[in-house]
């Protein structure tokens, strides 16, 4: 049976560089996301934080984060919450998401990923809404998005 990426995370944390490591291989695995060359900080049930850093290749016209850099950078932490905290019985897939730009975005972005409800195990699928915040090195929200994930069950295989 294939670990799963929070048992990934947990092993890899321990080794020299093992965030980066990580960090590079869920980009391996998902390549758009290396466009804003993430760094998962924090992975958890219930919980995802990751930073982009702010430099040319995700800088717009007017010298901020481009707000496609920071919409990748929540699907990136909303997804690796899903993913982390769901049961092994259950899937996921973006369904929708909602963005607010709050203030210009400039320097470090901090992304913190929670789930709206409790993550559960069901024989139907629903939507979960994953609310994700993004902070400037002050602390302050730069952006806001909720999206919305369809869980359901996986496929019985025969």
């Amino acid at each position: 049976m294939a670990a799963s990426v929070l048992d990934l995370y947990r092993r890899m944390r321990r080794w020299p560089a093992g965030a980066w490591l990580f960090s590079r291989a869920i980009c391996f695995k998902a390549p758009y996301f290396a466009s804003i060359a993430p760094r998962i900080a924090v992975l958890e049930p219930n919980r995802c934080e990751a930073t982009l850093r702010h430099r040319r290749k995700v800088t717009n016209h007017i010298g901020t984060v481009h707000a496609i850099a920071l919409c990748n950078l929540a699907e990136l932490t909303g997804g690796m919450l899903t993913e982390a905290s769901l049961p092994p019985s259950m899937r996921w897939i973006p369904k929708n998401m909602r963005v607010e730009y709050l203030k210009k975005a400039v320097g470090l972005m901090h992304a913190i990923a929670t789930p709206a409800i409790t993550i559960v195990e069901s024989t139907e699928g629903y939507e979960l809404p994953v609310e994700v915040v993004v902070n400037d090195a002050q602390g302050d929200a730069v952006f806001r998005a909720t999206i919305s994930m369809w869980i359901s069950p996986k496929p019985l295989r025969s």
